[in-house]
């Protein structure tokens, strides 16, 4: 069973994250998806805290002793799956930003010959009139 003290502490911690996770989005320093993923993982953490019947059977399944440290295995947990998609979506920009990238050297290539083309073509005429 999770002591009083602990449930207390970590009712506590689950506000401020919620304050926090709030914060963030209402200074638009976190996008709306990935709030949401903050806000869940918190969700999960509420549930394990009003109801730590579910704690005690997990820590009985998994031969885990203290009820603390069964609550730092799910934390840590959870901050594990938050960095893998987190990771992919990194990923994923990265990609997209490797080949915008691309995209523009060779637009800027295309402009640079389209210039030069033009200037070549309106060379003869500039020595025609002098």
């Amino acid at each position: 069973m999770i002591s009083s003290s602990l449930r207390l502490f970590l009712t506590i911690g689950l506000t401020l994250y919620f304050l926090l996770i709030f914060s963030l989005l209402k200074r638009r320093t976190l996008s709306l998806k990935y709030t949401l993923l903050w806000i869940f993982g918190g969700f999960g953490m509420g549930i394990l805290i009003i109801f730590p019947q579910i704690l005690n059977w997990f820590i009985h399944i998994v031969g885990i002793k203290l009820a603390s440290n069964g609550v730092f295995a799910i934390i840590l947990f959870f901050v594990l799956i938050i960095l893998i998609y987190i990771t992919s979506i990194v990923s994923k920009q990265s990609d997209i930003l490797k080949r915008l990238v691309q995209e523009n050297a060779l637009l800027e290539k295309r402009i640079r010959e389209i210039e030069d083309k033009m200037d070549k073509e309106s060379a003869p005429e500039d020595e025609k009139k002098e």
